[in-house]
């Protein structure tokens, strides 16, 4: 016989996943604690009593999602054959993510320069280090290609991660608004006709820069 008043047992795993799709779409103010445990299928008490808070679900939501996406756009710049190879599978493959059918429009990470307002300082600065990561391993890959003479030694790896990480930020943002697959595809592929310049622009005066207009 059941003990009386124990709560129901839950799925964790599948409500986290469904915490996650909920704060993907609205973001972490937007997501109402009401809609939250309506789409988890538990109540507030148990959800409290499994995450600690709506902070500690929207943390663990987000770890989930890295796990997912932000775990097969690492292995795509891993292990491309080359440096521009990687970014531009890290583009490609981003703007495939970024339309799925049946999951939110955009990225869960670049969206939450918007969507994580409201956390605590240590959410916060988790989410900060989120969005650094993708540029750090681009970064990473691009410093391989130098030290294996891939790319020039003049070239400047910091600043080429910079420049794609911005632009696949920008595809999120984009992909939010309706853009199709293959229009932010046209976009990745814009993005790489610069390459060759930006491996080549050592030397070359830089935007604000002393003496510019």
């Amino acid at each position: 016989m059941a003990e009386r008043g124990r709560p129901r047992a839950f799925d964790r795993e599948k409500a986290l996943s469904q915490a996650m799709m909920l704060f993907w779409e609205k973001g972490f103010q937007g997501a109402s604690m009401s809609e939250l445990t309506a789409a988890m299928g538990i109540n507030s008490p148990s959800l409290y009593a499994a995450f600690g808070s709506k902070d500690g679900l929207y943390r663990e939501a987000m770890a989930l999602y890295e796990d997912g996406d932000g775990v097969e756009l690492g292995r795509a710049i891993a292990e491309a054959p080359g440096a521009r190879v990687a970014v531009e599978t890290y583009l490609m493959r981003s703007a495939a993510l970024f339309t799925r059918p049946g999951k939110p429009a955009g990225c869960m990470v670049v969206l939450s320069v918007v969507h994580g307002a409201g956390t605590s300082p240590q959410t916060s600065g988790a989410l900060r280090d989120a969005r650094a990561e993708a540029q750090a391993l681009i970064e990473a890959r691009l410093r391989r290609a130098v030290e294996a003479g891939e790319l020039p030694a003049t070239c400047d790896p910091a600043m080429i991660a910079s420049f794609y990480v911005t632009v696949q930020q920008g595809m999120s943002i984009r992909a939010r608004d309706r853009a199709t697959r293959p229009e932010l595809e046209a976009i990745a592929q814009a993005a790489m006709a610069a390459w060759e310049g930006l491996i080549g622009s050592a030397g070359q005066p830089r935007i604000g820069s002393a003496g510019s207009a």
